[in-house]
């Protein structure tokens, strides 16, 4: 598959999305912000969930200026703070009535140990535990919209090699910035099959799908080398980048996929279609034999709800979760 690849060629395809409501996480750079900018142009309003307000507004005002009529608007959303994450959801339920589409998409990737808010080790809390809380607190909403709707979960080929270590989740014996990393890209995975189980099992006309974007070039390769200090690990990701990754617009094609193809399954997994999944157009993909284990699904589920304090009540979803 050439580097060159045209977005266009699938972009072109997706239907309109006048009506609909989607929030999409980390939507300022990167991924979200090539999704967001296309759901824009196909009618949708989207919210930018965005920890940067202002780099949030600056995202909005490029795509306002080169989308006319674009319904986008910022808000704010750390998924490193729990409160953030609840002030979120409460802020987009006074707002809006409906939510077709939701895009766990932000995070973080092989940075040094820190911490969140509440004291999760930060790749686990960002990338995991602050969507699970976010999608929890939503369920009301998603539950109450007329018509099929979806959650769209960012995971990465660094799945594969990702284990759950259940006793020590948050990193503190034993600290690897790849293997948390792996870790949280896994419990991604692992949480959108379970919540699609828990969609079908409460009736609900909703779907759950896993992506991810392949090797495409976004913030997300230099952050971790800049919050080490190491200007050599920076600059040398960011050749990579320029030499070997598809654009973050291609990147974001299976998020665009899993959340508008109306062919779409709850339960899947989408990514590139080239060799070793690395770059492409996206199709339906293979995640690892662990990210099938029911039973680590069915305990992260457990662990998650029991450390963020949220409960997805699916079978009384109009009263939306509890919140402990």
């Amino acid at each position: 598959m050439e580097l060159t690849a045209d977005p266009l060629r699938m972009t072109r395809h997706i239907p309109s999305l006048t009506g609909r409501t989607i929030v999409v996480t980390g939507a300022n750079s990167g991924l979200g912000y090539e999704a967001t900018r296309v759901f824009a142009e196909k009618g949708a309003s989207v919210v930018m969930a965005c920890r940067d307000t202002d780099r949030g507004q600056e995202a909005a005002e490029r795509i306002s200026r080169t989308v006319p009529g674009a319904s986008v608007e910022v808000s704010e959303l750390d998924l490193a703070d729990l409160d953030s994450v609840r002030a979120f959801a409460t802020t987009f339920q006074e707002d809006h009535e409906d939510l077709h589409v939701l895009c766990n998409n932000a995070g973080v990737m092989a940075i040094p140990r820190r911490e969140t808010a509440d004291g999760f080790e930060t790749q686990f809390g960002v990338n995991h535990l602050g969507h699970f809380a976010l999608t929890g607190l939503l369920c009301e909403t998603l539950a109450g919209t007329d018509g099929e709707t979806r959650v769209i979960t960012q995971s990465s080929g660094a799945h594969e090699s990702g284990e759950i270590d259940f006793e020590d989740l948050q990193g503190e014996r034993s600290y690897s910035k790849w293997g948390a990393y792996g870790q949280s890209k896994l419990a991604n995975v692992l949480f959108a099959y379970e919540l699609d189980r828990r969609f079908s099992a409460a009736g609900l006309d909703a779907k759950s799908v896993a992506c991810h974007p392949g090797y495409a070039a976004t913030e997300l390769q230099t952050t971790g080398p800049e919050m080490e200090g190491s200007l050599l690990k920076q600059r040398a990701m960011a050749g990579a980048n320029r030499l070997l990754a598809q654009s973050a617009a291609m990147g974001a094609l299976p998020m665009l996929y899993a959340g508008t193809a109306p062919t779409i399954e709850g339960g899947e997994y989408i990514g590139p279609d080239g060799p070793f999944g690395a770059r492409g157009y996206p199709t339906r993909a293979e995640s690892s034999a662990r990210s099938h284990d029911r039973v680590a699904a069915e305990r992260l589920w457990a662990v998650s709800a029991e450390l963020t304090g949220v409960e997805f009540d699916l079978d009384r979803a109009e009263a939306g979760p509890t919140v402990r």
